[in-house]
């Protein structure tokens, strides 16, 4: 193609995209149908209540059709600021959260406050695709930081890493893909590690709502500091299944989100109106039934864990929130394994080298071994069909 960004044309294609066209051409039978555990995505409506109150906003708001702050409504960030406050103990202003049209705009909009073409960003292993697509299509350099069979980033081996064009640290707790979530000293020495170094260092939560403490997972917001280092990111999509409506935030300095402000109006102008009138609902109402849906999942977690004690020649190397990732014992490599896993076995997966370097790229070699499995979708009897799905693959 004539006149193409090579930046853009250098970034990997959309991976659940690609995984999905995997399905052309293949039947699912009856008793055997497609079990699609590809991507970490809600499929049940929202409940009713916050339904009938973006709907209400429709038919009874008229500004709910016009452009809205650049940075969210008022009221939805005064919510959350007091909700961030409360759950990790910290002060959170309302000045220091802004509203965006979902996570991913959340990272892009932070990234571009930080980082210019040229400049370097520390990633763990098995990172967010997403998060490195961006990265790539800007020219930012992503300084790959490997992790143990445990899959929790060293903070002395990201120190190692760092030099002079290096501006942020991104970590992903619960993490996706791997599903495990990182201590909350290992947090703590991050935070340091990046406020020694004169870096940033992100934190995406988008999966926080599911992790399996009950009280605060770190204290980097207890810090009265903490805006001066930490940046941290959530997404409304999984905890009101709002994912068709593009609604998550970012914590952060004033004086930085004064700069997100620019990106934001350059490639949205503002987040939707209606559906941050849902999450402002959701926020306020649904505590209850989130802490249901919490338990649900960590219900399903525990599945998957039954499911692979039962599959002796598989490992589950991490388990939690939507994800499990695990090590196939196939000769082949985890691509053409997640292509098999399609044909014989009726299960869309993701491979490994969705989410890291390739051992020709400067890899471990570790992605071409595994593969994520996003379980929200399946429930408990599901999940045990899994295992026997898996159990009759032969090399």
């Amino acid at each position: 193609m004539r006149n193409l960004n090579p930046l853009l044309g250098q970034t990997i294609a959309p991976p659940v995209m690609e995984a999905r066209r995997w399905l052309e051409g293949v039947t699912f039978s009856a008793d055997r149908p497609l079990m699609n555990l590809s991507q970490a995505a809600p499929v049940d409506p929202p409940p009713e209540g916050l339904r009938r109150a973006m709907a209400e906003a429709l038919l009874e708001q008229d500004e709910s059709h016009l452009y809205g702050p650049v940075l969210g409504l008022e009221a939805l960030r005064a919510e959350l600021a007091a909700k961030w406050s409360a759950d990790y103990g910290g002060a959170v202003d309302a000045g220091q959260v802004a509203i965006t049209a979902g996570c991913n705009q959340a990272f892009c909009a932070v990234m571009a406050t930080l980082a210019q073409a040229g400049d370097a960003v520390i990633l763990p292993t098995p990172w967010y695709f997403n998060h490195k697509m961006w990265l790539d299509m800007t020219g930012i350099e992503t300084q790959v930081l490997a992790t143990g069979e445990d899959l929790i980033p060293d903070p002395e081996a990201a120190e190692a890493l760092i030099d002079a064009r290096t501006r942020a640290i991104v970590l992903i707790t619960p993490n996706n893909p791997g599903g495990v979530e990182y201590p909350a000293p290992v947090m703590a020495a991050f935070r340091d590690l990046a406020r020694r170094r004169g870096i940033a260092l992100i934190v995406d939560e988008t999966y926080r709502d599911f992790h399996s403490v009950t009280g605060p997972p770190h204290d980097l917001l207890s810090d009265p500091d903490w805006d001066e280092t930490v940046i941290t990111l959530y997404s409304f999509s999984k905890s009101f299944r709002l994912t068709g409506h593009r609604v998550g935030a970012i914590i952060a300095s004033e004086a930085r989100l004064r700069e997100a402000e620019k990106f934001l109006d350059c490639v949205a102008i503002c987040p939707a109106q209606v559906g941050q009138i849902g999450a402002l609902w959701g926020v306020r109402n649904l505590t209850e039934w989130l802490a249901g849906e919490r338990l649900e999942i960590l219900d399903r977690r525990a599945a998957m864990e039954a499911a692979f004690q039962r599959l002796p020649d598989w490992h589950l190397q991490g388990c939690g929130a939507y994800f499990a990732y695990v090590r196939h014992p196939f000769a082949q490599a985890s691509d053409a394994v997640a292509r098999r896993l399609v044909r014989e076995a009726g299960v869309l997966a993701l491979p490994g080298t969705m989410f890291g370097p390739a051992r020709e790229a400067g890899g471990s070699g570790q992605a071409e071994t595994t593969l994520r499995l996003a379980f929200a979708n399946a429930d408990a009897a599901g999940l045990g069909q899994l295992a026997a799905r898996l159990s009759d693959l032969t090399s």
